[in-house]
């Protein structure tokens, strides 16, 4: 395969031939049924203001999150004084606010349409303020589900402002709010009928690749200078006056200060009154002598160019004076592009901030904005603290996982008529290459860069080995080969004569003391594994890379007669079955004998009517033993071996999945027999061998349960966890080290974006980038790729 995207290191994936799907004008049709269809009733770009912003991303989040499982149509908000031309045939409908006569006319089209399954409208006080009375009949006239998204919600109202919200509550189904202190305000100033109707869904932001903020500065013709910045369509209410006002107390300390303005005029307040406020705030910088220390970015910045701005920023400051602002948009995407954020304590800011997240100060109040930003420009460590805990906290709330969050909740809204399939990612190297040196890959990175401190390990060499291995057996790439040379070389080095091999290598390439103090067996045994794959692909790769890998498991395979370890045992099966496939050597089998009875043994010591395992306890890796002794029937043809590996499989699976997702056991505490398992503490290690193992067991039984469960596993990476949140990372290329109760891990290690990998391209062979699972579920048989 040889193209642009195999070049950049990603493989697009392919798009299923389905035959069963015709397009009906603008509406796919798929085994005779219509998707469902989500309208959403916002402002839609190019009508600029913060909405249309926020919805166009979450159109965009959920179409590429999620496939075959529901078309977007929007109806944009217009008025007369702020038209817009809409050719998008996704794009079937406008609500004119000026005009009564529109509403009536959209509700005739939505109740007409029977694709329409829910309605999702995006709500702010002034967009129907022009026509208040029809909006609301509107609602008494919509037939269909609706879902509001609330992005103010008003504490404390007078008796006529809460009939009207009232009003809005009664005729939906169901609510979205953006903030905890919202939800709490709607279920003490107004009447819920059911708390369940009440979503918390965060305002989505924008992954990044966390870039050089010096390089950026630089680019940016802000070299040397520390960066505060504040960015959004620009009003009154931004409040720009009050950081003004405090520079100069910041510059007394800090001369080399520049302050950004980022952002146009809001168009509402230049069709009003012009640009009296950005004339207002020239002058005031003119009086106060700051014309070397702010600027204004006087455009709508595109998307790419805006976070790079956020970027370069030390500080970002929020100084609106509206107390009621429900949320802001504006330091949300600021602190997933890991600034420190001052802000005045609208709701959103005190529950995002809070617990060592970014400072607050009072309206209005300049003084103590100064002191909070000198603070953070001098205490290099609290700055630094607070990025961290702002980006584990924001982190989060990634427009991947807002769109699972709101898939989820309007499936749930519209009573399961919405079928979801998430969208599998292009495979993509980028953050296994940033990972890697010309030694091995690093084993550890603080969020996406690598930790040169954290040295190397056999493990994530070996694994990484096969990851590689695996893509150039797709792709031929011939890049690939510089890292599998590197790979392969670096278990060699690990490698010492009639032993086990080393572990733990240090930066400076010495090996460290902790190979003393753990077990080698199993390390032993990946690497017996990388290198029997490695082996297995001896027809393409290049002769000198396969005979240094037989050479290096000639000589290994002389210890597994005396390795016990089961796990160790199973991973040196796996290296044998894989051997196997391109090595004629008589002593494959007994020695895949030897070690696989070894496993039965252990296996009918531990086993019981309730327990049909190996051990006492469900550890980590479990799934290779159950595999190991399958490899060890397809050399070997001993039925023993078979019947022990599904039954312990299929036990094993009993273990790990419930409902539609899978819970793998945790890290905190091992599953002992007999005793309750802890819920929480997954490792993306061992979802990977999970689906490793269901495409071996689907590929030796053909039974469609082990493929249905791949894909379920594979999705745990994508969002359908207990959390619904990713944890790869698309931005970076790079996975998430581990799902907590409450958060994810950020650092992206080797061990966890070598386990994504693996699994991705083990699952790429039947379902490429979009999932083919509807068709599965509606056939009885699936025909293999």
């Amino acid at each position: 395969m040889k193209n642009d995207a195999v070049k950049k290191n990603r493989i697009p994936g392919f798009l299923p031939l389905l035959p069963q799907n015709i397009v009906l004008g603008n509406k796919v049709q798929v085994d005779g049924n219509v998707l469902p269809e989500i309208l959403f009733i916002s402002t839609y770009p190019p009508r600029q203001c913060g909405i249309a912003t926020y919805s166009d991303d979450l159109i965009k989040a959920l179409q590429h999150q999620f496939v075959y499982s529901f078309k977007i149509k929007v109806c944009a908000v217009v008025s007369n004084n702020d038209m817009h031309d809409y050719e998008d045939v996704n794009v079937p409908y406008t609500l004119n606010t000026s005009l009564p006569e529109s509403y009536e006319a959209l509700a005739h089209n939505i109740n007409e349409n029977p694709a329409i399954k829910i309605v999702l409208l995006q709500h702010e006080f002034g967009l129907f303020a022009e026509t208040e009375t029809d909006f609301q009949r509107f609602l008494t006239l919509v037939k269909k589900p609706i879902v509001f998204v609330f992005h103010t919600v008003l504490p404390n109202p007078d008796p006529v402002f809460q009939q009207k919200v009232q009003h809005l509550i009664d005729h939906s189904n169901g609510i979205i709010v953006m903030t905890h202190s919202a939800a709490e305000i709607l279920q003490r100033d107004y009447v819920v009928a059911q708390l369940e109707m009440i979503a918390v869904i965060p305002h989505g932001t924008h992954l990044v690749p966390y870039l050089d903020k010096k390089m950026l500065k630089e680019k940016y013709g802000l070299k040397g200078r520390k960066v505060l910045s504040t960015f959004g369509l620009l009003s009154s209410g931004k409040s720009i006056e009050t950081t003004l006002d405090a520079l100069p107390n910041i510059i007394k300390t800090s001369p080399d200060v520049t302050f950004l303005i980022i952002g146009k005029t809001h168009p509402t307040v230049v069709l009003h009154e012009g640009e009296k406020y950005r004339e207002s705030l020239q002058q005031k910088i003119i009086d106060l002598d700051l014309q070397n220390h702010v600027r204004f970015v006087n455009k709508y910045l595109p998307l790419d160019e805006l976070l790079e701005y956020l970027q370069l920023t030390d500080i970002y400051l929020f100084t609106s004076k509206d107390p009621n602002q429900a949320v802001s948009g504006t330091f949300s995407y600021a602190m997933s592009c890991g600034c420190p954020v001052v802000s005045t304590p609208i709701p959103h800011a005190k529950e995002v901030l809070s617990d060592d997240s970014g400072l607050l100060f009072d309206f209005g109040n300049s003084q103590q904005l100064a002191e909070a930003v000198n603070q953070l420009l001098f205490d290099v460590k609290l700055r630094h603290n607070i990025v961290l805990n702002g980006l584990h906290k924001i982190t989060g709330t990634s427009w991947e996982n807002s769109a699972v969050a709101h898939a989820k909740f309007l499936q749930k809204i519209a009573h399961e008529k919405i079928e979801l399939h998430y969208r599998n990612p292009d495979i993509n190297l980028d953050h296994l290459k940033k990972m890697t040196t010309d030694f091995g890959i690093l084993q550890f990175s603080i969020l996406n860069q690598p930790d040169i401190n954290s040295g190397y390990t056999i493990d994530d060499n070996a694994r990484a080995l096969i990851a590689m291995c695996q893509h150039y057996k797709m792709t031929r790439d011939e890049s690939d080969l510089k890292y599998i040379g590197i790979y392969l070389n670096f278990i060699e080095y690990c490698e010492r004569p009639d032993d086990l091999f080393m572990n733990y290598v240090d930066y400076n390439n010495n090996f460290t003391a902790q190979n003393n103090e753990v077990n080698l067996h199993d390390s032993t045994g990946r690497a017996i594994w990388a290198l029997g794959y490695l082996i297995s692909l001896s027809p393409i790769l290049p002769y000198r890379m396969t005979a240094q890998a037989e050479a290096i498991f000639e000589r290994a395979i002389l210890c597994a007669h005396h390795i016990h370890s089961p796990r160790a045992m199973a991973f040196i099966i796996k290296g044998l079955y894989y051997y196997n496939r391109s090595v004629e050597n008589e002593d494959t089998p007994l020695l895949t004998r030897l070690l696989a009875n070894r496993l039965v043994q252990m296996y009918l010591h531990e086993a019981s009517e309730d327990w049909l395992w190996f051990e006492s306890y469900l550890t980590y890796a479990n799934s290779v033993l159950p595999e190991a002794l399958l490899c060890a029937y397809t050399i070997t043809d001993d039925d023993v071996y078979k019947n022990i590996a599904k039954g312990s499989f299929d036990f094993l699976l009993s273990k790990t999945f419930e409902q539609d997702c899978i819970k793998v056991i945790s890290n905190k505490s091992w599953h002992l027999k007999g005793q309750l398992c802890e819920k929480y503490g997954e490792q993306p290690i061992d979802v990977a061998y999970t689906v490793i193992t269901l495409r071996k067991f689907h590929d030796i039984f053909k039974e469609k349960k082990y493929l249905d469960k791949m894909e379920v596993a594979f999705n745990w990476f994508l969002g359908n966890n207990h959390l619904q949140q990713i944890i790869y990372n698309p931005c970076t290329g790079g996975c998430f080290d581990g799902l907590e109760e409450n958060n994810v891990n950020l650092n992206q290690g080797a061990e966890s974006t070598i386990s994504y990998l693996m699994a991705r391209m083990m699952s790429y062979k039947y379902f490429g980038n979009e999932t083919d699972s509807y068709h599965r579920k509606k056939s009885k048989t699936f025909k293999m790729a």
